[in-house]
């Protein structure tokens, strides 16, 4: 890292490791987003799937810090947490309202632990 600030090892070791974080999930992003090609047509599409991805980007941040706070470190990985997660169908009727898959308790305690609201049918 490069950088003019001075910092003791600690927050350089912290830093580096948020950076670790960013880069990899930035890697699990674009596999899980179909980002590995970017065939668009326009230059509109192109931003759209990057500006998708800077999204996506933020909110795995965010996950992280939440993931850390609540301790879920100890049983999950962050890409353990997101294949758990990534499993919830939500289906859509054009003469019904959405309805969520089965959740099982497992992934519940998830967003108890993470202090998001269970989602239900009758979101």
């Amino acid at each position: 890292m490069i950088t003019n600030e001075k910092m003791d090892a600690f927050t350089a070791l912290h830093l580096y490791r948020m950076k670790d974080v960013v880069e990899k999930a930035f890697g699990n992003l674009k596999e899980r987003l179909n980002m590995r090609r970017l065939l668009v047509s326009s230059e509109k599409g192109l931003d759209g799937k990057i500006f998708t991805e800077f999204v996506a980007l933020i909110l795995i941040s965010h996950l992280d810090h939440k993931m850390k706070k609540s301790d879920l470190y100890k049983n999950y990985t962050l890409h353990q947490l997101l294949d758990e997660l990534d499993v919830i169908e939500c289906f859509e009727d054009a003469n019904h309202s959405l309805r969520i898959g089965e959740l099982l308790n497992k992934q519940a305690k998830i967003y108890e632990a993470l202090g998001v609201k269970v989602p239900t049918s009758s979101c």
